[in-house]
């Protein structure tokens, strides 16, 4: 179980608190709730490029990595659908050094037209490279252009072209940094043997002299059911062809979100799962299978994937994965399965809050989602799910009408 404590700064920054008194080392994670759907779908990969920009350094810190490795710190940041998350881990006794420039460059970013066009060059060679010109590379983003009519997760956080960032005006990305990163607009989430009254005095003293400047940010209408099943055929230079199939399902916070992760840890949780066993080991139709979730703050998807054997028929690989979908709403689905399933997440969550930068940075993700207090519950969750449940899910789910089938054939 993680304890936190949680207050919000009179200019709108939520500070969330742990205290780790077994660690020696502090994380400080600062979430930004501004991702790839935040974005306009005429010029996507905005969200992307400011996690690049964010390391460009600011006015006052020319260089942001120099003052984290003297302060014997590692820092990163990823970017997804719904949020860009920045996070340090350093010795405790230099968390302000942490705070410091994470207060600093939420204000005082350098975007010269010199540091933008830098950093808009690096961003277009990362999306050629990691998808345009690498196999399977436009596998997903020719997905999610197929799930999604209208929602802004139809393009992949990288953006929906190059030219997007190419084009962009230096007025546009400063803009960006305007509505997007400011304190009502973010949630610092802090682990550390630190009490927390302490932490939120830090957080006030490089935090609470900033100036918010909210921006109303337009709702997402929610993309809209599928009604009909779709499919779309590609040839490209890659070894061998892979088959593809995503369902809608529900948001982050539904209990579909919960059935579809167990359902797709049943399915592909390891060696000893279902589609290694039999569509790999048995039926030696594919070299490689996989099921997952999206998990993303709305409606997201459920996606089976495999590479088939040159000697497999795409009618025949396709018409295993369906059989596999039959088998589990016909409840065909053992209690030892489930438990194996549960059993996983539980330990798997366990060993994570033995870590100071995870319970940071689920404890900000959790903010965001809206129910930090579920940080605590999901294990209990996963405990009340039933094979029955999950055969449900899967009659309600994997029906054709809401199938998106994607064939990605090697060329010949």
């Amino acid at each position: 179980m993680i304890t936190y404590d949680k207050i919000q700064l009179k200019n709108g920054l939520t500070v969330i608190a742990n205290r780790d008194r077994a660690s020696r080392m502090a994380a400080v994670n600062l979430l930004y709730k501004v991702g790839a759907r935040n974005e306009s779908p005429t010029r996507t990969g905005l969200a992307h490029l400011f996690e690049h920009l964010m390391f460009r350094g600011t006015h006052q810190v020319p260089d942001f990595d120099t003052p984290v490795q003297m302060a014997c710190g590692e820092n990163n940041a990823f970017t997804n659908n719904d949020y860009t998350d920045f996070y340090i881990t350093l010795p405790t006794a230099n968390i302000e050094t942490a705070l410091w420039l994470e207060s600093d460059r939420m204000t005082g970013l350098n975007l010269s037209a010199e540091a933008i066009e830098i950093e808009k060059r690096v961003v277009v060679e990362e999306f050629r490279q990691r998808y345009l010109n690498q196999p399977y590379g436009d596998q997903n983003m020719l997905l999610r252009d197929m799930v999604y009519t209208t929602h802004p997760y139809r393009w992949a956080t990288i953006g929906l072209t190059p030219e997007h960032i190419e084009q962009a005006t230096a007025e546009e990305i400063r803009d960006f940094y305007q509505r997007f990163y400011h304190p009502s607009n973010a949630i610092l989430s802090v682990s550390a043997d630190i009490e927390a009254q302490e932490v939120f005095e830090l957080a006030e003293k490089w935090f609470g002299n900033i100036e918010d400047k909210p921006y109303a940010i337009p709702a997402i209408a929610p993309e809209p059911a599928q009604t009909a099943a779709r499919r779309k055929e590609v040839e490209r230079d890659v070894p061998a062809t892979t088959i593809t199939i995503a369902f809608q399902m529900g948001e982050r916070l539904s209990r579909d979100f919960f059935l579809g992760d167990m359902t797709s840890d049943l399915l592909a949780g390891g060696d000893s799962a279902r589609l290694y066993e039999r569509l790999i080991k048995r039926k030696r139709l594919f070299a490689s299978t996989n099921a997952y979730i999206s998990g993303d703050l709305d409606r997201g998807m459920f996606v089976f994937t495999g590479q088939l054997l040159p000697s497999t028929s795409e009618a025949d690989a396709e018409a295993a994965i369906w059989e596999e979908i039959a088998d589990l709403q016909a409840g065909n689905i053992s209690e030892y399965e489930i438990e194996k399933v549960k059993n996983k997440f539980e330990a798997n969550t366990l060993f994570g809050e033995l870590n100071v930068m995870n319970k940071a940075m689920n404890m900000g993700y959790y903010e965001m989602i809206g129910d930090l207090p579920l940080i605590n519950r999901e294990v209990e969750i996963y405990r009340s799910l039933s094979a029955a449940d999950v055969a449900d899910f899967s009659s309600r789910i994997f029906r054709p009408e809401n199938a998106s089938t994607l064939i990605y054939r090697a060329a010949k």
